[in-house]
């Protein structure tokens, strides 16, 4: 048997194995996905599944708990998207910022209750809830609410949850967990932050 022989007889073993997973999973649901951990990527993978969306004509809602210090690079880009998109930058900057609880309290707060007029609004199909895992990790947000109202959100509806050291609590409810692990960064090496990169 000749290598092309070979690999041909793996691909066509592979393609039936991979017809016959697909065939045993039709359920259906909205997804709660979480995307975690201390590697960059998480807001950037986040926005990458809105465009998908945004593609097949998806209503998206997105809330940013923290990033309302600054203006990166992807509020200009998705004002391209004005007309399925709702974006609400409800955060003053990173804790270390602020330096105070009770405006990151209220400011988490503030974001929580756009954050469930838009869970409970049926036009979205895709709710982006950007950072939220930092008002939960510092306790500005209760974490038993926040999950349960996730967990109680409608069938059809799709949640992405990004931000460092995720609860215990929200990784066990959601559907989908991706971990972003930093095996290389060039802050490390003394290089600033790249527009169009990190912001």
């Amino acid at each position: 048997m000749t290598g092309d022989d070979d690999y041909k007889r793996k691909m066509a073993h592979r393609k039936a194995v991979q017809e016959s997973r697909v065939a045993n999973r039709s359920a259906e649901k909205g997804l709660l996905l979480v995307h975690t951990g201390n590697g960059k990527g998480k807001t950037t993978a986040a926005l990458g599944l809105m465009v998908r969306a945004f593609g097949h004509g998806f209503h998206v809602g997105l809330v940013q708990f923290v990033k309302g210090g600054w203006q990166p690079g992807e509020v200009a880009a998705l004002e391209r998207f004005s007309d399925l998109l709702t974006h609400r930058v409800m955060g003053e900057g990173f804790t270390w910022e602020t330096q105070d609880r009770d405006r990151d309290r209220a400011a988490a707060e503030a974001a929580w209750v756009v954050s469930k007029e838009m869970l409970a609004d049926p036009r979205y199909r895709l709710v982006v809830l950007d950072e939220l895992t930092i008002p939960l990790r510092y306790g500005t947000l209760a974490t038993d609410e926040v999950v349960t109202t996730l967990a109680n959100r409608r069938p059809d509806l799709h949640v992405i949850v990004t931000g460092r050291h995720a609860p215990p609590a929200l990784i066990d409810s959601a559907d989908l967990v991706t971990e972003m692990a930093p095996t290389k960064h060039p802050f490390q090496s003394g290089i600033k932050a790249q527009i169009g990169i990190e912001f």
